[in-house]
């Protein structure tokens, strides 16, 4: 006759899960230091092209404003030598 032979093992009772975090922030934190950057030098060019823009238009104004004097004292002039002084 044959016989059969069964192993057994004890399994435990409870298991234990692992779980391991990983950390990816490196790559994360170099890209959020590019945008600030680029966020930063952005809006340094649109306040520098604002700026001159306004040069531009106060230059403008006061050479207006100097003609508009030069005009006047030419009117003053001639109507002093239409008078006669």
């Amino acid at each position: 006759m044959t016989e059969y032979r069964t192993d057994y093992q004890d399994r435990p009772a409870t298991t234990t899960t692992v779980i391991e975090k990983r950390s990816g922030g490196g790559g994360m934190t170099f890209a959020i230091l590019l945008l600030v950057v680029v966020v930063a030098v952005a809006a340094f060019f649109l306040i520098s092209s604002e700026t001159s823009k306004d040069n531009a238009v106060t230059s403008a104004a006061t050479q207006v404003g100097q003609a508009a004097s030069d005009v006047g004292d030419a009117a003053k002039d001639a109507a002093g030598a239409a008078k006669g002084e």
